[in-house]
């Protein structure tokens, strides 16, 4: 997992050259006056999908992981908490969905506050709880999820 802010991002280009492409797509776009939508860049290998969407108590959400695509989750407005946790023999608590690239764990997580203007890298390896409220209540949030293919 990395997570770091927008204008630190050039720095991981050198990780992939998909990565470094889906860092080209995020810098070229403003995504401000955007509906959610998927959005092509490079067919399955690289595609985006823009969400708004209310955040969540911590138990209504999901331990989640990919083995197909790494992603990258940019908070274009708002503020929300992310678990995560390296996989590591954690409990299965609904199987791999090869159609839509997840599969579901039970387990804790350390959490990491992304603000507006910061994002963070998930591998296939690094379990992630998104959506969490970061506050008492629950806030609107918009954020561009980039699916890498590995």
């Amino acid at each position: 997992m990395i997570t770091d802010k927008f204008k630190n991002i050039d720095l991981y280009c050198s990780l992939s050259d998909r990565i470094s492409e889906a860092i080209d797509f995020l810098r070229k776009t403003d995504f401000t006056n955007l509906k959610p939508q998927e959005i092509s860049v490079d067919g399955k290998n690289i595609f985006a999908i823009l969400a708004e969407y209310q955040t969540k108590d911590i138990q209504n959400c999901k331990l989640e992981a990919h083995r197909k695509y790494i992603d990258i989750q940019y908070i274009i407005s708002g503020s929300e908490l992310i678990g995560y946790v390296p996989l590591n023999n954690q409990t299965v608590t609904e199987e791999y969905d090869e159609e839509k690239d997840v599969i579901f764990f039970d387990g804790e997580t350390s959490l990491v506050k992304l603000d507006t203007g910061m994002f963070a890298v998930f591998f296939p390896d690094d379990l992630h709880k998104p959506c969490i409220q970061a506050a008492e209540n629950s806030e609107l949030v918009k954020k561009i999820v980039v699916k890498i293919k590995v």
